[in-house]
Order: structure tokens, then C-alpha cells, then sequence
């Protein structure tokens, strides 16, 4: 697979018209249809869209987008030995649902656009890549 899944943090930035260099990937990543989605990030970016027609809206939007979905116990171990990996190196994640998308990520060998500080250190500390170096 070639392209990229998009953290939520990256599609806040979207959505809001911010113009980071996140947004801006993530904008030609769009034209190129290589944005990829999984269930959790599909989660987090619709429960916190508070207008119900934006909602609708995004709804709408990301389904046009690819989803990558794991078997769960597949990826639940994924993610538990990324956490645990971490913390042997003395970092803490702090929220596991980074872990979980980053588990997609090495289950579908797909780096990750993200903008956030917890993938910061799970890409440089482990095998998932970052779509941005």
C-alpha cells in the first residue's frame, strides 16, 4: 500500500483551515486518494464534531476514504507490545488509542501523518514510521 493514515490530529487541522505542514500533506495526500483511515481515528474525529450538520458533513466526507481494519486480538496484542516496548525504554504513551492506530500502521505498513507528541515518540522509538521525517 503506498499513502498514509491520517491521526486526528491532522484532520482537526483540516477541518478547522489550519495550514500546517500536516494539512498541507494531508491535502495532497487527498488529491492523490492515498489517505487512509482506521476505525478509531473514523471515532475520534466524529465525536467531536458538535454541530449535527457538520457531522453529517464529515461523516460523509470520510467515508469517501480508504479504512484499514485489523482483527482485533491481532491488534490489541500489536498495540500492547508497542506501549510495552515504550516503557521499557522509560516512555510513557498517554493515550492508548495512539498505540492502537499505530498498530494499524505496522499491520498495514503504513506510516502515519500525525501531529501530535505521543507519535512523535512511537516513531522514533519503534518501527512505525512517520509519514513526515
Amino acid at each position: 500500500m503506498t499513502g498514509a493514515i491520517v491521526d486526528t490530529s491532522v484532520w482537526i487541522d483540516l477541518f478547522n483551515g489550519n495550514d500546517s505542514k500536516e494539512s498541507l500533506a494531508l491535502q495532497n495526500l487527498i488529491s492523490t486518494g492515498n489517505v487512509y483511515l482506521c476505525p478509531i481515528i473514523y471515532q475520534e474525529i466524529l465525536q467531536g464534531v458538535r454541530d449535527d450538520s457538520k457531522f453529517l458533513d464529515i461523516k460523509n466526507i470520510l467515508g469517501f476514504y480508504n479504512m484499514v481494519r485489523a482483527d482485533f486480538p491481532i491488534l490489541q496484542d500489536t498495540a500492547i507490545d508497542l506501549y510495552r516496548s515504550l516503557r521499557k525504554k522509560g516512555i510513557t504513551i498517554r493515550k492508548a488509542n495512539d498505540c492502537l492506530i499505530a498498530a494499524h500502521g505496522l499491520l498495514f505498513n503504513l506510516p502515519i501523518l500525525h501531529k501530535d507528541k505521543d507519535f512523535i515518540q512511537i516513531c522514533a522509538n519503534t518501527a512505525v514510521i512517520s509519514y513526515l521525517q
